[in-house]
Formats: structure tokens, sequence, C-alpha cells
């Protein structure tokens, strides 16, 4: 069994958590993390603002990251200008 942490950040704030969660291998370890951003993701991906980032990390004993989900906003156009000329 090995010790692990998850680590959230958005933006530029970042947190991780000082609890370890004990799992038996990686496979576990991302079987959990997945599960636990597919409980998540829906609420982020509502309150996403353009150009912004949304990630979880699964850190290691050492605190260093093993896996990374991510969820990002990118706005393609730079105008709204633009995007009217492409409705006419």
């Amino acid at each position: 069994m090995s010790l692990y942490f998850f680590r959230i950040s958005s933006g530029r704030y970042s947190g991780a958590a000082d609890q370890p969660y004990e799992f038996e291998d990686r496979i576990a370890a991302w079987t959990e993390m997945t599960e636990v951003c597919a409980n998540l993701l829906g609420s982020i991906a509502r309150n996403l603002k353009p150009n912004a980032k949304w990630s979880m990390e699964l850190l290691d004993e050492s605190k260093e990251p093993v896996f990374r989900i991510s969820l990002v906003g990118e706005a393609l156009c730079c105008t709204d200008t633009n995007a009217k000329a492409d409705q006419r």
C-alpha cells in the first residue's frame, strides 16, 4: 500500500490535501482520481471562465505528481466583432 495526496489547482490558486490517502497501487489511485473528477467536473465546467484552467493531480508520498487531469477553457477568437461578422 502506498500513500498519495490530491492537489487541485484553479488559475493561480493551488492546494494539496494534508491527509494522505492509501491505495494498493497506482492503478487503484488512478481509478479513485477519475471517480472523484467525474463527480466534480459538471460543477467546475459550468463555472469555468474563458482562458481558465482547472486541474487535479495525484501526488506520491514525496508530493511529486504522478497523474494529472485538466480542464481548460480557451477563447479562440480575440474580439466579439469577429464573431458578429461570422454570423452574417
